[in-house]
């Protein structure tokens, strides 16, 4: 009876399985996924899902960015397809993947590159149009052509829509983006301890312009900081501890999730660490194979462990992490491991280089016997002829190259750090900007990468100088002229004054001055005893005051004149050259004269050289990851100074220095403040030193002059023609 009632239960629940079999087979039975096909016509792509009857809405999608793919969902969908991939070969799609479940149906578009796409439905049909983000030409594989910005129309950029903060279930930190369109691209990456997020081709609405502050949280997201980097929006994500991300895109929005990291137990660890969950083994004299199984079953890896595995080891280890005890067994039996997936291959260290070596020899050969294809490239910025060169140069010693992708490698070895194949030739045609280049397939696709990544515009800087010189000079001046004239010998009387019987004593500015006052000879009437007159200021004649004194009775003359002069100017020069340059190309402007001078030469000879005397701004801008602007400058600013004998003088101003400026910033990058304050007095001895009348016999003079030097340095970064302000 018993025997009996185990039976019917056991037939009893087998046909409960297949009863929720068919029923979930019958449920998803009323449609299926028939076929996926590809095709192109002009420059756009389209992939064609046939079902067995006909949708009634559109599926719900999201797309990545890298790698890039775009999944759709098909709810109460099944699937009629024996293979889960299908290969399309596209330009575009390299092939589509679908996976089934119990209440949908997925399949996901494996892109070469980021595409636009729009879907719509047909009969039993759903059509998804595939567009490159920069047109193609058909014919030959082209680089991208000008955007429209480049030939003179620049579509303004769409704003943002909105930012926000959620905190997910599982703890993690999580920034939803509300794009403009589905076909922004974000390029997200780790800088030091914050994420990045650069927007191209969008604007930021003044709202946005914030930092937010989200540790309340409790995820390990600390600020969000949102702002306008030279032509793009940044957004800087600021976690905390250690953290992982993974970013999607779904139509117009971009969610990233940002959680802590938490180590993987089963993860081989790469070094001399070891992280794996810790065991406790305790054999004697047991096979090798049987202790790699119990590891196996331990960590949940699968182990294929190779014929040439043999021989016994005796191991007691206690609370050691399984990676560290599995690397002990591998060394102490000469023996390495390969991981792929979470499947693990152990053989001896000879077996596996043997396979590895056979494996890239096979793969070189069969680059050998693969026939070659010629195409072309146009070039939109760099030079063909400086690209062919690089594209096959390389040496014995060269390091193997990879290509964009990192594939490559496997022929870099043999042919000495060149991208091409030993096989492969790359031809550049100047006058239409063109590459051609014949290798096998592989290395087509490689050249492709690479050239999508160099031929690119270079950014373009306006630097802007600005050399002010001012000047303020103040200069004042005091002086005075003193003067007696006897006049008795040319009224007919006796010069001088008597000092007893017919000796007499004259006066007067000289020595022949006073013998002709006193012989009635003809007398210099404009004579001094004291002749200090204030000095020109300012290229002009100082002012005078005179007064003479005149005794009709004694027929003497004294004479007084007061001189004065106060100069006081000021002057500003302002020097801006500009100049527009590439990133990292030094540029130079200059204006100016050339100053001849005369020079002896070897045969002692004079030879008639020529120096230079102008204003230079000499710049070499590059352009930093984050949209400022490193500088490498050298202004000088010559005139012609003094006239000698030997020649002019050359009156230097000369600043050189290296400086960092944000986009759009003005910077001094040097300055020369320089003052001169003389005072001069000159006076008659004695006479000079006298109180009241001292001011008689001398001469003063005060001089201010105020010189500055200042240099400025403003950058611009340059888009579509514009200086970014």
């Amino acid at each position: 009876m018993t025997h009996t009632t185990t039976w019917t239960s056991l037939i009893g629940r087998a046909l409960t399985a297949l009863g929720l079999a068919l029923c979930s087979a019958l449920a998803l039975a009323d449609n299926a996924v028939v076929a996926i096909t590809g095709s192109r016509d002009g420059g756009q792509e389209q992939v064609r899902i046939d079902f067995a009857n006909a949708l009634t809405a559109l599926p719900k999608t999201f797309s990545t960015q890298n790698p890039a793919r775009i999944a759709m969902d098909f709810p109460g969908v099944g699937s009629a397809m024996g293979m889960g991939r299908v290969a399309l070969a596209q330009v575009l799609v390299d092939s589509a993947l679908v996976a089934q479940s119990d209440e949908r149906s997925r399949v996901v578009l494996n892109l070469r590159r980021p595409a636009n796409y729009r879907m719509a439905l047909q009969d039993k049909s759903l059509l998804i149009t595939l567009e490159p983000l920069v047109a193609e030409e058909t014919s030959v594989a082209r680089l991208p052509s000008p955007s429209s910005a480049q030939t003179g129309v620049r579509p303004a950029a769409e704003p943002l829509s909105n930012i926000e903060f959620q905190r997910s279930s599982d703890g993690a930190g999580r920034v939803i983006v509300s794009l403009p369109n589905s076909s922004v691209a974000a390029d997200i990456k780790a800088v030091g301890t914050n994420l990045v997020v650069d927007f191209s081709n969008v604007s930021l609405p003044e709202r946005l312009r914030k930092r937010l502050e989200v540790i309340d949280f409790a995820t390990p997201v600390q600020t969000i900081s949102t702002s306008t980097v030279g032509d793009r929006v940044r957004m800087l994500i600021a976690p905390q501890g250690a953290w992982e991300h993974t970013a999607y895109q779904t139509d117009r929005q971009l969610v990233i999730d940002i959680k802590a990291y938490k180590a993987d137990t089963k993860k081989l660890s790469q070094g001399d660490g070891f992280n794996g969950e810790k065991l406790s083994l305790n054999f004697q004299n047991i096979d090798v194979r049987q202790v790699l199984q119990v590891i196996a079953d331990f960590t949940k890896f699968n182990v294929v462990t190779s014929d040439s595995v043999a021989g016994s080891v005796t191991l007691r280890v206690q609370n050691v992490p399984w990676d560290q005890v599995l690397d002990i067994i591998l060394r102490s039996k000469g023996l390495a491991v390969r991981k792929n997936g979470n499947v693990l291959w152990v053989a001896p260290k000879e077996e596996i280089a043997a396979k590895e070596k056979a494996e890239y020899e096979a793969q070189a050969s069969s680059e050998s016997l693969e026939p070659l294809r010629t195409q072309s490239f146009q070039l939109n910025y760099a030079k063909a002829s400086d690209i062919a060169p690089q594209l096959t140069a390389g040496g014995a010693s060269a390091a193997p190259a990879a290509g964009p992708s990192g594939a490559g490698a496997s022929a870099g070895a043999a042919a000495g750090g060149r991208l091409l194949s030993n096989r492969g030739s790359a031809i550049a045609e100047p006058r239409t900007n063109q590459l051609f280049v014949t290798d096998v397939a592989s290395k087509l696709d490689q050249v492709r990468q690479l050239l999508e990544k160099i031929d690119v515009p270079v950014r373009q800087v306006l630097i802007e100088a600005r050399i002010v010189e001012a000047t303020n000079d103040f200069g004042k001046a005091l002086g005075v002229k003193l003067g007696g004239v006897d006049m008795r010998a040319q009224q007919g009387g006796s010069g001088g004054y008597s000092i007893g019987g017919e000796n007499r004593v004259a006066f007067g500015t000289s020595y022949a001055n006073a013998v002709s006052s006193s012989t009635g000879g003809s007398v210099d009437t404009s004579g001094s005893f004291v002749n200090l007159p204030a000095a020109g200021q300012g290229g002009f004649a100082p002012a005078s005051l005179a007064m003479t004194i005149f005794s009709a009775a004694s027929n003497r003359l004294m004479a007084l004149e007061i001189s004065a002069l106060e100069s006081d100017g000021t002057g500003k020069v302002i020097s801006s050259p500009r100049i527009t340059s590439f990133d990292k190309v030094k540029s130079l402007i200059e204006q100016g004269t050339e100053v001849p001078y005369q020079m002896a030469t070897s045969s002692g000879a004079t030879a008639v050289s020529f120096r230079k005397a102008v204003l230079k701004l000499e710049v070499t801008p590059q352009i930093t990851p984050d949209g400022n602007i490193s500088l490498e400058v050298d202004v000088s600013k010559d005139s012609v100074g003094t006239v000698t004998a030997a020649g002019p003088t050359i009156n230097t101003k000369h600043i050189q220095t290296k400086v960092l400026v944000e986009n759009g910033g003005t910077v001094v990058i040097g300055g020369i403040y320089e003052q001169n304050d003389q005072q001069t007095d000159t006076q008659v001895p004695f006479l000079g030193e006298l109180p009241v009348v001292g001011v008689l016999f001398k001469n003063r003079s005060n001089t201010i002059k105020k010189t500055e030097l200042l240099v400025f340095l403003t950058p611009k970064l340059i888009s579509d023609g514009t200086a970014v302000r």
